[in-house]
């Protein structure tokens, strides 16, 4: 075959991922490679696969009426990372819940000032803060590894994604140095991210480099659910809708407001009872807010 042509971003990414970029031409029959070719390879779509798509090749329309929609370029290049991390990562879910009395508290008095400001103060900003502080008590999750497995790479920073559901597919544009800014920060770059990524005006360098990603199913519904890990990050937190869950108060039962949490985590990198103290961890911040500055 010819020689191989790539970007320089395509062949970086190919080596951070430790693929082979010739294989990668080779198998593909072409000479002109793209990420995406290089993610699906990662999901095993591009050497052996003709046994395994021999399972998708139905004729559909032998039993009833069908319509062929084409993927989006977007989707078709999610559904390579999301198969290529379900394949390679030995994923793990933890769950637990979190007590939102004090956050709905403190928002109900910050109304008046948030009204001033023309900020809307999510509770979505109080877990992206609570987040980032774990992150920096938590250093492992705060972490990739290697293509190889061999090496851990530790941040000293802490970038938080987004995943925003949008009508061209998930996109996750990520909050830079989340444990330097304020609730009212946050709270106003989770608007404006999620706006644009609405109107697909996300630029690409605020996409990619977070410490660890965020789904929030809040707004839709929803009691669990067990997010796919987002490589190279080592962990993601899935919130569901806040419910009302009866608590027993030591003489009677209170209805609290809790907000189910699900993270999802890498085992080779996490171990069950760091997920678990991760959460707990987490749980106290949401649950006692004042504990987010001190």
């Amino acid at each position: 075959m010819a020689d191989m042509i790539a970007s320089p971003a395509v062949r970086a990414y190919a080596g951070q991922k430790g693929v082979d970029l010739q294989q990668v031409a080779d198998a593909a029959g072409r000479t002109t490679i793209a990420r995406e070719d290089v993610d699906r390879h990662l999901a095993g779509g591009s050497a052996s696969t003709a046994k395994a798509n021999a399972y998708w090749q139905v004729d559909h329309a032998a039993w009833g009426p069908v319509r062929a929609e084409p993927t989006s370029r977007m989707a078709r290049i999610a559904a390579a990372n999301l198969g290529a991390a379900n394949a390679m990562i030995p994923q793990v879910t933890h769950h637990d819940r979190a007590d939102m009395r004090a956050v709905e508290r403190f928002r109900d008095s910050l109304r008046d000032e948030a009204a001033a400001r023309g900020v809307k103060l999510t509770a979505l900003a109080f877990h992206i803060k609570a987040l980032a502080r774990c992150l920096r008590e938590f250093p492992r999750f705060n972490a990739s590894l290697s293509a190889d497995g061999d090496t851990l790479f530790l941040k000293d920073y802490v970038h938080v994604g987004i995943a925003v559901d949008t009508p061209h597919g998930l996109v996750v544009p990520v909050i830079r140095d989340a444990d330097r800014k304020g609730l009212w920060q946050i709270a106003a770059e989770i608007a404006d991210l999620a706006t644009r990524a609405q109107a697909r005006k996300v630029r690409a360098e605020e996409m990619g480099g977070a410490s660890m990603s965020v789904s929030n199913l809040g707004g839709i519904g929803g009691t669990a659910f067990t997010p796919i890990v987002n490589p190279p990050e080592v962990a993601i937190l899935g919130l569901t809708r806040t419910e009302m869950v009866p608590v027993w108060n030591g003489t009677g039962w209170d209805p609290v407001p809790m907000t189910p949490l699900d993270l999802s985590y890498d085992h080779r990198v996490v171990n069950g009872a760091d997920a678990a103290r991760f959460l707990t961890r987490f749980a106290s911040l949401i649950a006692d807010p004042r504990r987010m500055v001190i």
